[in-house]
């Protein structure tokens, strides 16, 4: 008997014997409170099928971990479409973006999506995941695996290989239906015993349980103006004729990605300059506008064009920064772990700033503040403010559509505006690219050129500017006047030749490198394009520098 050990995160030491499986190592049940899947030896994710020759280092992942989470939610999908494969054999199933706390989708080629044919499909994923169906990775040449989607008539599929430089394919397998996706699936469908599927406008939406949710089904809220917004999001994607990612790989091969960034800066114009009509229309109630969005949105260059498209109607912008509003630092809230908390809005003095705001409606005169960040003290610039007949105040930052921080404001008086990426744009049908990856990676690329941080830094402290937003901003998005997709559907070919040298920094014993492996996989699907046409005032040259905006 040739025994091996594996060495358990924790400090369990666990003999078993050559060829084992995780599962049989961990003598893991088929329970979403047990581990889904693993990292071996701090560099690899693996599902718990993997079988083990050598010693190794096994960090068993639960719903804990976000990566635990995606691997559920990518074997959820891979089960539903082999449900509505199975029913109706020419469908092809779309999945579109998150929807609030759930995944939006839509099936083609089946009619009207109706209750009953949901119905249907809900219980065919049952069936499936009621009789535990293993998972299966394999290996299989590119020509075989292109053979199996033509088949299928999967032309996104076949799109995306097209552009992939590889003798052989990774693809899953459960039962005789085959897919491909990029991530670790679980070892079978078994563990699914917790999910939901309800018909959501002309398509679907599918739910599954978050990370650190005590394995409960998140409450679906309806956000009819967000859902909107992606709506539009495609219909432009439509007219650029940009499906995937191996639709703009062809772009970029074709030489025509340099009239897709002029018509994509060309929409993105429009859209600013018709917000700002929308706030000339109210132009004798509108004294203020609030800017909020998610980290790296885009928010600072948006309201500087913003303000550009506000002057051509007449009026004459000014930006007060919420920043100089900070309460000093010992004053300061302090999250869970007991670091400060600069993004929950007890961070600002709302009262002196909702002071300020009805002195100035009021026709009065204020003092401007400023806050030292050295010393974390406010401090008084010795700058004197007063509205003129045409002033309108422009404000940015994560509390804009909170009503307590502008509470001293009625709100006809106000317009708010959401930006956020909103990404629309796939690697292919089955594979999303979810709108927060677009904003880590920007953030990233900006930290290493404006504020000297490595991509580690910024990795490790995304989760929790994520539970900042979760907090403080996306709450509140429903309340905007307006909202702005910032993505731009070229932008992760310009970003990969930033980003990519940065994450390849990251070391294997680093406990960034899982994340920042598993982003050079998603950037890697993206052909690097020319930067030479990308207008100054573009939202991406916030990211990347060289734009004609400070910053």
């Amino acid at each position: 008997m040739d025994l091996k050990k594996a060495y358990i995160s924790g400090g369990e030491v666990i003999e078993f014997e050559a060829g084992d499986s995780i599962i049989d190592i961990l003598k893991c049940e088929k329970d979403i409170k047990e581990p889904l899947i693993a990292i071996v030896d701090g560099e690899e994710v693996v599902d718990l099928s993997k079988r083990m020759h050598c010693d190794a280092n096994i960090k068993p992942i639960g719903m804990e971990r976000s990566l635990g989470a995606k691997a559920y939610l990518r074997t959820l999908t891979f089960v539903l479409i082999k449900a509505v494969k199975n029913i109706y054999p020419k469908s092809r199933v779309i999945l579109k973006h998150s929807l609030n706390k759930g995944l939006y989708g839509e099936i083609e080629n089946i009619g009207e999506i109706t209750d009953e044919k949901i119905e249907e499909i809900k219980s065919k994923m049952f069936e499936i995941i009621n009789r535990d169906i293993e998972i299966e990775k394999i290996r299989v040449k590119k020509g075989e695996a292109e053979k199996i989607f033509k088949e299928y008539g999967m032309k996104d599929k076949l799109r995306l290989l097209s552009h992939l430089d590889l003798s052989y394919i990774s693809l899953y397998k459960c039962g005789s239906f085959y897919d491909y996706f990029y991530g670790t699936m679980l070892s079978s469908t078994g563990y699914l015993t917790l999910y939901d599927l309800f018909k959501y406008g002309k398509g679907f939406i599918l739910m599954s349980p978050k990370q650190k949710t005590d394995y409960k089904l998140p409450k679906f809220v309806d956000v009819p103006k967000l859902a909107k917004v992606f709506d539009e999001t495609q219909a432009i994607a439509n007219i650029l004729d940009v499906a995937d990612v191996g639709a703009l790989n062809d772009k970029v091969d074709s030489g025509e990605i340099k009239d897709l960034i002029l018509v994509s800066e060309a929409l993105h114009e429009k859209k600013i300059g018709s917000i700002a009509d929308k706030i000339c229309e109210n132009k004798d109630k509108i004294k203020l506008v609030a800017i909020a969005g998610p980290s790296s949105s885009g928010k600072t260059t948006f309201s500087k064009r913003l303000s550009i498209q506000l002057r051509l109607l007449g009026f004459d912008p000014y930006t007060i920064s919420l920043d100089d509003y900070f309460v000093d630092r010992e004053h300061t809230p302090r999250d869970e772990d007991g670091q400060y908390d600069f993004e929950s809005i007890g961070a600002l003095d709302v009262k002196l700033f909702n002071e300020h705001l009805s002195i100035l409606l009021d026709g009065g005169e204020i003092s401007l503040p400023k806050f030292d960040f050295l010393t974390g003290n406010r401090i008084d610039s010795g700058k004197r403010f007063r509205l003129k007949e045409d002033t309108i105040i422009v404000i940015e930052g994560i509390h804009g559509l909170n009503e307590v921080l502008t509470e001293s404001v009625p709100r006809d008086n106000k317009f708010k505006i959401y930006i956020s990426a909103l990404t629309q744009l796939n690697i292919d049908d089955h594979n999303r690219m979810p709108t927060t990856d677009v904003r880590l990676l920007r953030r990233i690329v900006r930290d290493h050129e404006t504020r000297g941080r490595n991509a580690e830094t910024t990795i490790l402290g995304w989760s929790s500017v994520r539970r900042g937003e979760e907090k403080n901003i996306f709450p509140y998005q429903e309340e905007a006047d307006a909202m702005f997709n910032s993505t731009v559907i070229y932008e992760m070919s310009i970003l990969r030749k930033y980003v990519q040298p940065l994450l390849e920094a990251i070391p294997k014993e680093n406990p960034a490198y899982i994340e920042a492996k598993r982003l050079l996989d998603v950037i890697s699907y993206f052909k690097v394009a020319p930067e030479a046409n990308i207008p100054p005032n573009s939202i991406i040259k916030e990211f990347i520098g060289g734009g004609c905006f400070e910053h």
